[in-house]
């Protein structure tokens, strides 16, 4: 373990945390294939992961940041405790949570994830705010998905708010980043996935689809910008442009929750009907 005491202090300008802090820009972290995962919860998930490549922590920030640093020191990785000044240069928050993990890229291939032959896939076309971004993954997580796409012109899955609003779902799915997104609809079809397209304005209602049993099928949901919507080209690939019914007198939902919704729909017909998960 590396440490503010003795040898010198640990401060912004130490190489090794210069490296880290060069992770809070995209470039940088394509570059060196890594990214960083902030907070407990998220550190926590990447050892299980076994991702982690090197750690920094605040010391007396509880007895959770300092099991984590132990952890990571007793499975061979290089820690680093230090001071709030460090954590917070590692950081995007206002608060920082005391512990930050460097950690390597985990996508996979878009024809690794179809391979596995996945029931639930989420699709993130053109998504550009991280938080939606991450919120919507953690979602597919909790409701069974194993897959998650992120084509082109769509947020960096590693930015640091996406993994933050993730909360270590991040670590738990298949994570595919890049390729054109008509090519990426294709394919889920050619892997024998329905793909349907959450669309607001859609001729297809949810639950009368799902009555149906339209959603026991596996299947890839299509979700675009919550500014935008899914762009026409893309929409018009799908099987069905399926809206959330609107009971009350809200115009619509946000992203993130008409997301929650259809997920978990399709999850409760897919358990109903038995298919294999």
């Amino acid at each position: 373990m590396d440490s503010i005491a003795g040898g010198g202090a640990v401060t912004t300008r130490t190489p090794r945390v210069a490296r880290a802090r060069r992770l809070l820009r995209r470039k940088h972290r394509d570059e060196d294939g890594r990214f960083l995962a902030e907070g407990p919860q998220a550190v926590r998930e990447a050892l299980a992961a076994g991702v982690v490549t090197e750690l920094f922590y605040e010391p007396g920030r509880g007895p959770s940041v300092q099991a984590l640093a132990d952890q990571a020191e007793a499975a061979g990785l290089r820690t680093t405790a230090a001071g709030e000044q460090v954590l917070a240069a590692l950081t995007e928050t206002v608060t920082p949570q005391g512990i930050v993990a460097v950690c390597r890229q985990v996508h996979v291939d878009l024809a690794v994830a179809l391979g596995r032959q996945p029931s639930l896939v989420v699709v993130l076309a053109g998504i550009a705010d991280p938080g939606n971004a991450g919120t919507i993954l953690r979602t597919a997580d909790a409701a069974g998905a194993t897959a998650v796409i992120f084509p082109d012109a769509t947020v960096d899955p590693y930015n640091g708010k996406c993994v933050r609003a993730s909360a270590g779902s991040i670590f738990h799915v298949d994570l595919v980043r890049g390729g054109e997104p008509r090519a990426v609809v294709a394919a889920l079809r050619e892997a024998g996935l329905r793909v349907l397209a959450a669309d607001a304005h859609g001729t297809t209602d949810l639950d009368e689809f799902a009555a149906a049993g339209g959603l026991a099928a596996r299947t890839g949901w299509l979700f675009g910008s919550e500014a935008h919507g899914l762009p026409e080209d893309l929409a018009a690939q799908a099987d069905a442009r399926v809206r959330v019914p609107m009971h009350g007198r809200a115009e619509s939902l946000n992203l993130a929750a008409a997301a929650a919704v259809c997920l978990y729909s399709s999850a409760r017909a897919q358990h109903a009907s038995g298919a294999p998960r």
